[in-house]
């Protein structure tokens, strides 16, 4: 398909037939998802493939019994993982260093460095670290202040980069989601769920979040509930 007739095809399914899905594909599709575009390119992501039928039965239940859980053949949990800054903001400096040394002339690769090392050895740290509220309401004074003398991003709360967060692992979902639709595979997000019951159904530390969850499988001839509605493209869209 042309990567118009994918987002067409693509459809919330809420019923699947009973037939297998290749995990082979699906996992290909997660793959894809890690291209998607991410925050500083930190990957605070997780995906859960779940193919396991006692788990995929535990997770029906924690789906509220919704159809497009019941009968999914697969299922994806993508889970923010905030609690990992550190190890990926060291994951990725080492590659942007690498980076560096490989493209960029030497005459420049100093600077660069430097920067890099300030971003993700002191910038980065300082924006995810949580501490009961305090530490984001310590950054939205300081960019406060700093924000009186040139433009800055005040979204810094602990909030703040949890939305981010999850804004990131969103994109990934979407990203599978396309790349299901491409392989004549369906899908539904679910974001109506025990996020308690999930968690411990994958065993996930204190520290991971479920950004939604993702039925797979081969649409019913009634799994999709009727014609796509969509606000008209006219009250949502300004040229400015």
């Amino acid at each position: 398909m042309t990567f118009e007739e994918t987002v067409h095809h693509r459809r919330s399914v809420r019923h699947y037939k009973n037939q297998p899905v290749d995990a082979e594909k699906v996992k290909h599709c997660l793959e894809l998802a890690t291209l998607a575009p991410n925050s500083s390119n930190m990957q605070l992501w997780e995906f859960y493939h779940i193919t396991n039928p006692e788990i995929l039965k535990q997770l029906s239940v924690a789906c509220l019994g919704q159809q497009a859980a019941t009968t999914a053949r697969q299922m994806v949990v993508f889970v923010t993982r905030a609690d990992l800054y550190r190890t990926r903001a060291k994951e990725v400096l080492e590659l942007e260093t690498q980076n560096i040394i490989k493209n960029s002339p030497e005459s420049r690769q100093a600077n660069r460095l430097k920067t890099r090392k300030l971003y993700y050895g002191k910038l980065i740290p300082f924006l995810y670290i949580r501490f009961l509220g305090i530490m984001g309401l310590v950054r939205k004074i300081l960019v406060g202040i700093v924000g009186l003398f040139r433009p800055i991003v005040y979204q810094v709360s602990e909030n703040d980069m949890r939305v981010v967060v999850h804004k990131t692992c969103a994109l990934a979902a979407q990203t599978f989601m396309l790349a299901m639709a491409n392989e004549h595979y369906d899908t539904c997000p679910m974001e109506g769920f025990d996020s308690q019951k999930v968690k411990k159904s994958l065993n996930l530390p204190y520290g991971a979040e479920i950004n939604m969850i993702v039925s797979c499988g081969i649409r019913d001839e009634h799994g999709v509930w009727g014609n796509r509605m969509r606000i008209p493209f006219e009250e949502v869209y300004r040229v400015v």
